[in-house]
């Protein structure tokens, strides 16, 4: 199961794109609303999460501790724009190759900064932003299913 963190302001396509093909691929995906069941983005869209959390990431030890429990548990982390900087301050990216939105270079603490739209290091998966969340989201496909899964999602949307 994969759970993705939706906070007022959060940006549509980086949480709705890779969110929808992870779902074509069957992978179980659960959105979770940051402080209530209906979070609005940031271009006013009203999303219906599927489940409701915490009012700050970064200042609940609920969420740190379930970033924490999949990493030290070999599971999937990943995290698209400035979310890898949260990566970064968890210690998380000690030693791993990691990119993030620009300007958030020196968050994640530990990495070796690729610049790359999505990078892919072991079950850390991370990417830039709102232009490559397609890519994001067909990353981790390819990591959980495989590369043909993957790339069947993508052509069933036109994207090959």
């Amino acid at each position: 199961m994969f759970y993705c963190f939706l906070a007022d302001g959060f940006e549509e396509t980086e949480a709705i794109a890779p969110v929808d093909i992870l779902r074509r691929a069957d992978i179980r995906v659960c959105t979770v609303g940051v402080g209530g069941s209906v979070i609005r983005s940031s271009h006013n869209l009203y999303v219906n999460a599927d489940i409701t959390g915490v009012k700050n990431l970064l200042a609940d030890e609920r969420v740190l501790d379930a970033v924490r429990y999949c990493f030290d548990n070999s599971l999937f982390v990943c995290a698209i724009c400035a979310a890898p900087s949260i990566l970064g301050k968890l210690g998380i990216l000690n030693g791993k190759k990691a990119t993030c939105f620009p300007g958030f270079e020196e968050d994640l603490e530990g990495a070796s900064v690729t610049g790359d739209h999505v990078t892919v290091d072991g079950k850390i998966i991370t990417a830039k932003g709102a232009g490559c969340a397609l890519e994001f989201g067909f990353a981790i496909v390819g990591a959980v299913r495989g590369k043909k899964a993957a790339d069947n999602v993508a052509v069933s949307m036109q994207c090959k």
